[in-house]
């Protein structure tokens, strides 16, 4: 009772008894390898030595391995950890982070010049500020006019962005 506790709750990842006593019995094996030749035994070795397929002792290692804290210090100072090194892939440059405000500001800044209709309708056609695009079947039943009223009203509030007093503020956002 006591081993399964200690098994239970020794690790900061819960493994099931099974597999602790699994992986006791290979350490204990590879200890008496180390010990009969000098060195430690490959996983084909304890493989072979347990009757246990190659796959699966490659399993039992990997799962007996500790996790490592990312707060685990570096160096001969404390004040470096081993998350410190590690890079955030999904973190949002703040330089790219800023541009996308501003687009999206000087987006927002030139369809309010637009009327509320074709404002709308561009929003709807090219999913600005949704989470998709929608067809001209689709605006124009919100609307409760045709898809060639709803391209006309499209096509017109294009040539209006298109106009330099208004391109202009976009602009700069394609140079980068």
């Amino acid at each position: 009772a006591i081993t399964r506790s200690i098994a239970d709750q020794a690790r900061t990842i819960r493994i099931p008894v099974h597999m602790i006593e699994t992986i006791n019995k290979l350490v204990r094996t590879s200890r008496q390898m180390l010990h009969e030749t000098g060195r430690e035994p490959s996983p084909e070795e304890l493989g072979k030595f347990l009757e246990m397929p190659l796959d699966k002792v490659r399993k039992v290692m990997k799962i007996a391995k500790e996790p490592v804290s990312l707060e685990t210090p570096i160096g001969d100072e404390d004040d470096t950890n081993l998350g410190d090194f590690i890079q955030d892939v999904n973190a949002i440059i703040p330089l790219d982070a800023a541009i996308n405000t501003n687009l999206r500001e000087a987006t927002t800044k030139i369809l309010s010049s637009l009327t509320a209709r074709e404002e709308r309708v561009l929003r709807m056609r090219f999913g600005i500020g949704m989470n998709s695009d929608h067809t001209l079947e689709e605006v124009g039943q919100q609307f409760s006019v045709t898809r060639e009223r709803i391209r006309q009203i499209e096509a017109k509030a294009l040539r209006k962005l298109k106009h330099p007093s208004r391109s202009k503020k976009l602009k700069s956002f394609l140079d980068n």
